[in-house]
């Protein structure tokens, strides 16, 4: 079967993460877009977008948008500061009221890091459906990649987004096109999430008006395995949702298989040809996944 992009179970239970768009919570107007936008997501930002003197009037500002409402289909994540900052704790209590799907934390570096934060939203009063979600972004973090998945069990954690610039900037490493230094970053991120049934999502391209690195970026990160992409303009969704959307010969390809399964003709046996393939129960759940995320989207 044609591999469109192998979704997680997490992501066809609660709707298609194809895009998610970073939008400053310092900005009425721009969260006032965010409602029009077709994006999957949007990751209301506290931290990087917002500068110090403006971190309790976007707070309040992010509580109050939410609870107005009017998102529609688009998921709320909300980027906190760092529990390190004199932000970050702040960030947590006054969120609480926010009805967000997850809080996403900057800066982890251990499984340390993830109970602690999950401690605080515990402390805040969160209602227990709201998830964690973190920055993979420092050295320390990709090192510990397997440690800090590995909390998903006994916290609140349900994803990993990559924040490829900060870890630029710790490492050393150059953002060049194609990524290629990156790659072992990309994979270990992957394997790390889907080994303890994470949300994985690749980091911005930086390159606003460069539509042809977008589209490289997103082929890449899907053909790797990520449920989808963060953004930082609403000039990029259009791609991202295409590349990540399955496509028309691969959902014909995914009918093909649930079909040729479901045939009576076929009972008991593990493994048929279809349309010159071979394929067997892995590649039936494949399908199945594949077109879960279609109609998932379809839905919006």
């Amino acid at each position: 079967m044609t591999q469109d992009h192998p979704t997680s179970a997490s992501t066809a239970a609660s709707g298609p993460l194809r895009s998610v768009l970073y939008m400053p919570a310092s900005n009425a107007r721009a969260m006032a877009k965010a409602r029009t936008l077709d994006c999957d997501a949007v990751a209301l930002d506290l931290e990087d977008a917002v500068a110090p003197e403006a971190k309790a009037d976007a707070r309040a500002a992010l509580v109050a948008e939410t609870q107005a409402g009017g998102f529609g289909h688009r998921r709320l994540i909300a980027r906190i500061n760092a529990l390190s900052t004199p932000w970050g704790h702040d960030d947590i209590r006054a969120l609480a009221a926010a009805p967000v799907e997850a809080v996403l934390a900057p800066k982890v570096d251990d499984a340390a890091d993830i109970e602690a934060l999950s401690r605080a939203m515990d402390d805040a009063g969160f209602p227990t459906e709201v998830a964690l979600w973190v920055m993979i972004e420092t050295p320390r973090a990709v090192l510990a990649l397997e440690r800090i998945a590995a909390t998903a069990a006994t916290t609140r954690l349900a994803g990993f987004v990559l924040g490829l610039n900060d870890l630029a900037k710790d490492s050393g490493i150059a953002q060049l096109p194609g990524r290629a230094a990156f790659l072992p970053v990309l994979t270990m991120a992957v394997l790390a999430a889907r080994a303890n049934g994470l949300v994985v999502l690749d980091g911005v391209c930086n390159a606003i008006e460069d539509k042809d690195r977008l589209e490289a970026e997103c082929v890449q990160a899907r053909d790797s395995g990520f449920d989808g992409k963060t953004l930082i303009h609403p000039a990029q969704l259009e791609i991202c949702n295409r590349v990540f959307a399955p496509t028309d010969a691969a959902i014909a390809e995914a009918q093909a298989i649930v079909a040729a399964f479901a045939d009576p003709a076929n009972a008991g046996r593990g493994a048929l040809r279809v349309d010159g393939k071979m394929v067997e129960f892995l590649h039936l759940a494949q399908a199945k996944q594949l077109l879960a995320k279609a109609e998932a989207i379809a839905r919006r």
